[in-house]
């Protein structure tokens, strides 16, 4: 039984530095609805990680499928070692850039350096901006027009990278996409599932039902098929370490850190948007939820992603979706719950560490991991599709003008097509070229003849 908070105040747990550490049964209870859900989504959304493995490490799966224990370590290290109260997740939205810079590279050694570079770069710049506070100044920094622009980019490039998918599986894709499409962002289903209690559960679990409709569809089209084995697995941590530890493989080169960069840059400015969202879910529960203090603490949070990407590499090599603040669809999904009242969740820390410790088990389970193998290429499509789908809404919510609009898609073309360092070049020489409101020589001149003509 856990501790019991006291009305208005932070849920209990051990103070460590500005972090604040949380046993489960002691400072944390447990849930069985985030349980049951929580464990089967994350195993299956956590599985994508060994397909990237596989094609850009080019490592084999059985070796592959031990990361799913390494990023599991971190995913729960967010709410019980550092008191984040966001449920964790990867850097989605930059996903599809970074698939495409990885791609320029030869999967294998190469690959796993390029992934360290953009690693030790995206990890400083959290160390950065934790230590001197400027996160908040860096975004203003940031024109919104470029911010829109860097988020079309990863639209395009996550459905670039999927309708060349379509090329080995058809029927099934299409067929996928359009269920979640339907379960998320229909709007007659959105009406319908408010009256029908099966339709609003199938909306909640709109990634598990699309993993299972693949599962039906792919072999009926002979594009995918299943060898259930049973048993346990037994993670291979030695052979991944020695496959992609830049310990074992090399680190990276002058030039990879180089053409790292601006990927790194892009990365942050997508993170930044995630901890506005989080933030602004967490400080609206909060006017439901009076018997629960959360603190949000920015500077916390830039900590916490430094530890997490840096410990990722250092203990298991380069993670390539990156470990971001949240799990938009799960955070989202958990604080809706989490607003129903404390006899459904007693603290946001009770939800957000049931949903992903039950993983550990299933991905312990030979016929789990056995029936995932199949159905990597589809949990990465449904990711890529949803974060491509996602990053098209918001980049166009961005934008108002003809000229911002226009500028916003071409730029995010060049970055989908030429990649992060010129792109970003692109972006801002024709920001200065369009959108810069005031051109100084012009601007001054224009001043002194206003202020003239007012004499």
């Amino acid at each position: 039984m856990a501790i019991n908070r006291d009305p208005g105040q932070v849920q209990p747990g051990i103070k460590w530095w500005r972090f604040t550490a949380r046993i489960p049964g002691v400072h944390i209870g447990f849930s069985w609805p985030e349980i049951i859900q929580g464990g089967l989504l994350t195993t299956a959304t956590a599985g994508v990680v060994a397909g990237l493995c596989m094609k850009y490490f080019n490592v084999p799966f059985e070796v592959a499928w031990s990361v799913m224990f390494v990023q599991l370590l971190w995913l729960v290290a967010q709410p019980l070692l550092f008191g984040e109260p966001y449920a964790p997740g990867w850097i989605t939205p930059a996903l599809p850039l970074v698939m495409g810079f990885l791609a320029q590279f030869t999967a294998g050694p190469a690959a796993v350096q390029a992934m360290t570079a953009v690693t030790i770069w995206v990890s400083a710049i959290f160390l950065f901006f934790a230590v001197t506070g400027l996160g908040s100044r860096f975004f203003k920094w940031v024109p919104v027009e470029l911010r829109a622009a860097i988020i079309f980019g990863g639209a395009i490039s996550a459905f670039n990278t999927e309708f060349a998918r379509l090329e080995k599986m058809p029927y099934t894709l299409p067929i996928v996409w359009g269920v979640v499409f339907l379960l998320m962002f229909s709007v007659w289903f959105s009406k319908a599932k408010d009256k029908i209690r099966l339709f609003k559960l199938m909306a909640s679990m709109a990634m598990l039902v699309g993993f299972l409709t693949a599962a039906v569809v792919g072999p009926l089209f002979g594009e995918l098929s299943f060898d259930i084995k049973m048993g346990f697995y037994l993670p291979e941590f030695g052979a991944y370490f020695s496959a992609v530890s830049p310990f074992c493989v090399g680190w990276p080169s002058l030039d990879m850190y180089i053409k790292a960069f601006p990927l790194a840059i892009m990365v942050y400015i997508f993170v930044f948007g995630d901890i506005v969202l989080a933030n602004t879910l967490i400080e609206q529960a909060g006017e439901v939820r009076k018997d629960e203090k959360i603190e949000i603490d920015n500077t916390r949070t830039h900590f916490t992603l430094f530890f997490k990407n840096i410990g990722h590499l250092l203990l298991a090599g380069p993670f390539i979706p990156l470990h971001g603040p949240m799990w938009t669809g799960v955070h989202v999904f958990l604080v809706e719950r989490y607003k129903s009242g404390r006899k459904n969740m007693d603290s946001i820390f009770t939800g957000i560490f049931n949903w992903y410790w039950p993983a550990f088990l299933l991905a312990l389970l030979v016929p789990v991991v056995t029936f995932m193998k199949p159905l990597l290429p589809v949990a990465l499509s449904i990711t890529l599709i949803l974060t491509g789908f996602a990053c098209a809404y918001v980049a166009i919510s961005l934008v108002k003008t003809p000229a911002s609009q226009g500028y916003a898609f071409f730029v995010g073309m060049a970055i989908a097509k030429f990649g992060p360092a010129w792109g970003l070049g692109i972006g801002i020489g024709l920001y200065l070229l369009l959108l810069l409101k005031e051109f100084p020589p012009f601007g001054a001149k224009q001043a002194e003849v206003q202020g003239n003509s007012e004499a």
